[in-house]
């Protein structure tokens, strides 16, 4: 698993595309292209590597298909999912469908997931990340303050 660094802000043009900007473009070469898709929890969208994205089919893969909520889950986690490449002159095409769940207008964000990248209207972006900061330390405590496999109790 490679390890995605940084958060980009950019345009998206007319037809949907965007210029992957070059230190982000750096971190995701080489590769066999992507797959785009829409966010389970949030209004955005994942640009998975086809690595990333392999390694997460291997894990659905294992579902019981004949188990209706695993049915249920992989039909809507799969829904709208697009294999897109960057073209030769570093450009990701996102489709319309795409554009539309994710209210993508003209200004965005591409944010690092750890090994994908989240692409966001840049105001929804703006908001998900606002809030109280005592709101985000409780959450980070209840997140990560109970592990501590082979912690070294450096933060």
């Amino acid at each position: 698993m490679n390890t995605i660094i940084g958060t980009y802000e950019c345009k998206v043009d007319a037809k949907g595309r965007l210029m992957i900007p070059s230190a982000l473009k750096k971190q995701l070469a080489p590769q066999d292209g992507f797959v785009l898709k829409r966010s389970v929890f949030q209004p955005c969208l994942e640009l998975y590597p086809m690595t990333e994205w392999n390694l997460m089919m291997q894990k659905i893969n294992k579902l019981n298909r004949f188990v209706k909520k695993n049915n249920d889950f992989i039909r809507r986690f799969t829904a709208g999912v697009k294999v897109v490449e960057v073209d030769d002159l570093g450009r990701l095409l996102i489709p319309k469908d795409l554009v539309g769940f994710s209210k993508i207008s003209k200004d965005i964000v591409l944010s690092s997931a750890v090994n994908i990248v989240e692409i966001w209207d840049k105001d929804l972006y703006e908001k998900a990340i606002a809030g109280d900061d005592d709101e985000f330390a409780n959450l980070a405590e209840d997140v990560m303050g109970n592990s501590n496999d082979d912690s070294d109790g450096i933060s």
